[in-house]
């Protein structure tokens, strides 16, 4: 009998981020009916009549020739993480095939997150709209995942109507996500942090439900500082809404915020079973907000009750609850020197462009630059994600 030859080769590897790549009709053929007709239509980079929209619904329809021809899948599974990216991935479509995918990478648990569909209802100010497609997202995470536990589904609760939230969440846990979702930016006047939102994280503590924030629910860098009176320069869909070089060094921002406000308002001192994964946000920024929550501590808690109250250092709260992944390009090597080797996860971002045709390669290469050991290693490809998980 021949043994599998994973991309992995061997080595234990969790992956903290991959995602499936939603078709068409994806997020309305699982909607409610009552909504379904409200939803916004499937129209990412302005549409099928854009450069880009042209390009998303011919590589659809390529793909789901592909699924069909066993000779092409064959051929692709050769080598799924070095192959065609998108919608033209191994496994990008189609929960079954993804199982077959996570065969050949030899991942033991990958955490799946939707693409574009997030951005067809949580920024909406209309409740139906917010929750109900939150809704219909999490049957289709669910349906993608199916019931092979190495595929954990990430879902998502908006948290515009805290009561509703709540009642949301309720029923939401009772279909075991892998992570739930929020936006770390508030929709409304209030933080992340307010008393109305206390049981939210309660839940999630007493559940060991991870929250997750992840790029696409933030903010990027604002589109004024964009216009520089140049062309704006195409991302890898040849025009649209993705990350591009100045929105990169302040992507951090939004996410950044909502940790502190979960830090120094004892969100996470309440609740220290609260867990939190910062996903596909990088992570040379986290040195930084570790000194400076602990800064902040210092010098403002002697006239600030709830922070002088702190039974931690602010940094401890993220070192014991929160863990952030590194994009392949940084260097996680000074990361894990800098910071400690609790705080970071293993990513492969499949199979999105951004995570690179050999994401363990990258990695290695700044791991064997800085001579980080293997018990550190070990941390950052799969242990680090069982203590975000509460193994």
């Amino acid at each position: 009998m021949t043994t599998l030859k994973t991309y992995a080769d061997g080595r234990r590897c969790n992956d903290a981020d991959s995602h499936l790549m939603e078709t068409i009709d994806w997020l309305s053929s699982h909607a409610d009916p009552g909504v379904r007709e409200d939803l916004p239509g499937f129209a990412p980079q302005g549409g099928s009549a854009s450069k880009a929209g042209r390009v998303i619904f011919d590589m659809i329809e390529k793909a789901s020739q592909r699924r069909d021809d066993a000779e092409a899948t064959r051929r692709l599974e050769e080598n799924v993480v070095g192959g065609p990216k998108g919608w033209l991935a191994h496994g990008a479509t189609d929960g079954a095939e993804r199982r077959r995918t996570l065969d050949l990478l030899g991942f033991e648990k990958q955490l799946v997150f939707a693409t574009f569909s997030v951005g067809q209802f949580a920024y909406s100010r209309d409740p139906r709209i917010a929750y109900g497609g939150a809704r219909a997202h999490n049957r289709g995470m669910q349906e993608f995942c199916g019931d092979d536990p190495r595929l954990l589904p990430v879902c998502f609760l908006p948290l515009g109507d805290p009561a509703r939230s709540e009642a949301e969440l309720d029923e939401l846990l009772q279909e075991g996500p892998g992570a739930v979702w929020v936006l770390s930016d508030s929709l409304g006047d209030t933080s992340p942090s307010h008393v109305d939102l206390e049981p939210i994280w309660a839940r999630l503590a007493e559940a060991r439900v991870p929250i997750a924030l992840h790029i696409g629910g933030g903010k990027l860098l604002d589109r004024r500082y964009h216009q520089n009176g140049r062309p704006l320069p195409e991302d890898w869909l040849g025009g649209g809404e993705n990350l591009r070089a100045k929105d990169f060094p302040v992507v951090h921002h939004s996410p950044e915020r909502f940790l502190t406000c979960l830090t120094l308002d004892g969100v996470f001192e309440r609740h220290p079973d609260l867990r939190c994964g910062v996903i596909e946000l990088g992570a040379s920024w986290v040195p930084g907000m570790l000194r400076n929550l602990d800064h902040a501590a210092r010098a403002f808690g002697r006239n600030e009750p709830i922070v002088r109250e702190l039974s931690l250092t602010p940094s401890d709260y993220i070192r014991r609850q929160v863990r952030f992944t590194p994009f392949p390009f940084e260097d996680v090597g000074w990361l894990i020197e800098d910071s400690g080797d609790e705080l970071f996860l293993f990513s492969s971002d499949y199979p999105h462009p951004e995570g690179s045709k050999d994401p363990i390669g990258k990695f290695e290469a700044s791991l064997d630059a800085r001579g980080i050991d293997d018990a550190a290693r070990g941390r950052f490809y799969a242990e680090n994600f069982e203590v975000l998980f509460g193994a």
